[in-house]
C-alpha cells in the first residue's frame, strides 16, 4: 500500500479532537500522527512531526490557527493546512488564504467530508466550503468592480490557464493579460493567485466545479 497522507490535528476541544481522528483514521488513505490543543504546540508538533497536512482550528486561545499557519509554513512552506472555522465571513476567509491555507472548511457542516478535504490539499488543490460560495453566507456584498474583460480574465485563472494561454484564447497579448490580471487584484485587494481562485468563488465571480 501507498504510503498514508500524514496528519497533525490542532484544535483547543478534544472531544472535537477525538471526532476528527476517527473520521480520518476511518479511511486507509489518512494516519493521524499528532495532535496539539493550541498554536504553540501546533507550530512545535509540525516541526518535530512533519505531517504533510495540518487541519487547524481556526479560532483557538493564545496563538490563533491564523498565526500558527504563517509560523509553520515558514518552516515548512509544502504543509498543506487545512482551516477549520464555525464562521463563514469572507474577511476570516480571506486572512485563513493569506496565510497560506490550501482550504477553509465549516466545523458544523453536517455533510463535512474531512477526509475527502484533507486528500484534496495533500494534493496540492485548493478547497472551499461549498457553503462559502452560497449568496446567503456572504451578506452585504458590494460591487465587484470588475469590466466584463476582467471577469473573462478571471475566469480563465481560475481555470488555472497561464497568461499566455489565457492570450491566445481571448486574442489579446500577454502584456494586455498581464496588466488585466493586475488590474483585478488590485480591485479585489488580493496578492497571491490561490487567494485570487478562493476569493472568486466564494463571492460567486466563477462557478467552482
Amino acid at each position: 500500500m501507498p504510503n498514508k497522507i500524514t496528519v497533525l490535528l490542532a484544535d483547543d476541544h478534544a472531544l472535537v479532537r477525538r471526532g476528527f481522528r476517527r473520521l480520518l483514521e476511518d479511511d486507509a488513505a489518512i494516519e493521524v500522527v499528532g495532535e496539539a490543543s493550541d498554536g504553540d504546540q501546533a507550530v512545535k508538533l509540525a516541526q518535530t512531526l512533519a505531517p504533510q497536512v495540518v487541519v487547524m482550528d481556526c479560532a483557538m486561545p493564545g496563538t490563533s490557527g491564523l498565526v500558527a499557519t504563517r509560523r509553520i509554513l515558514e518552516r515548512a512552506p509544502d504543509t498543506a493546512v487545512l482551516m477549520l472555522s464555525m464562521h463563514s465571513e469572507a474577511t476570516l476567509v480571506r486572512q485563513a488564504m493569506d496565510a497560506g491555507a490550501r482550504g477553509y472548511v465549516l466545523k458544523d457542516a453536517l455533510d463535512l467530508d474531512l477526509a475527502a478535504a484533507v486528500k484534496r490539499v495533500a494534493s496540492g488543490e485548493n478547497v472551499l466550503d461549498p457553503k462559502l460560495a452560497q449568496p446567503s453566507a456572504l451578506k452585504g456584498e458590494r460591487d465587484h468592480g470588475l469590466s466584463p474583460r476582467e471577469l473573462e480574465v478571471l475566469r480563465h485563472i481560475c481555470d488555472g490557464l497561464s497568461n499566455r494561454a489565457i492570450a491566445l484564447k481571448l486574442g489579446l497579448s500577454v502584456n494586455t493579460v498581464a496588466v488585466h490580471r493586475a488590474n483585478i487584484m488590485k480591485t479585489l485587494d488580493v496578492h497571491k493567485t490561490a487567494e485570487l481562485v478562493m476569493y472568486a468563488i466564494q463571492n460567486g465571480l466563477v462557478n467552482p466545479l
